[in-house]
């Protein structure tokens, strides 16, 4: 996937090779947001115990005119889907519209080992299996935390109070 990070955090919004991941994802570069299919979802990602934050405009290229189905507008860490086709959309593909590497050991440079875990948490319940294939389902409360069991948050999120409308 071209240009996604494999640095530390924090992750700033990748644009230079936004559309190419698009077109590898086979995700349309849309001029306005999409309408068949509208749903919100929050993020908390946590790397050694630290928050991360989740930048605004990720999948959004405001230079070229375009964004991705899958984009944020702030940094509140929820992500919207608003997609002209209605489909199931994936944690996997949310990182790779943000330009940052994530699989089942890593998120960006920030890898498993010497008694690091990454997992990944929907609606405070532990996921097994493939990160990436995570369903981003409405009002989801996503947790994605990279760190000791200690480093681990406790109690995991489980929901968000999203604001009126979304």
């Amino acid at each position: 996937m071209p240009g996604l990070s494999t640095g530390q955090p924090p992750w700033p919004p990748e644009y230079t090779h936004l559309r190419a991941r698009l077109t590898a994802m086979g995700l349309p570069a849309l001029t306005a947001e999409g309408e068949a299919l509208h749903t919100h979802q929050h993020i908390d990602i946590y790397v050694d115990g630290q928050p991360v934050v989740v930048p605004a405009y990720i999948g959004i290229n405001a230079t070229e005119g375009f964004l991705s189905p899958i984009h944020t507008h702030d940094s509140t860490g929820i992500i919207h889907v608003e997609s002209p086709t209605v489909r199931d959309f994936t944690l996997g593909e949310f990182f790779d519209v943000w330009g940052v590497r994530f699989d089942s050991h890593c998120i960006g440079g920030a890898c498993d080992g010497n008694g690091r875990t990454l997992s990944v948490y929907v609606n405070g319940q532990l996921i097994t299996g493939d990160p990436r294939a995570v369903k981003l389902d409405g009002h989801d409360e996503i947790v994605v935390a990279l760190g000791t069991p200690s480093q681990v948050p406790n109690p995991i999120p489980y929901d968000y109070p999203f604001p009126s409308g979304l």
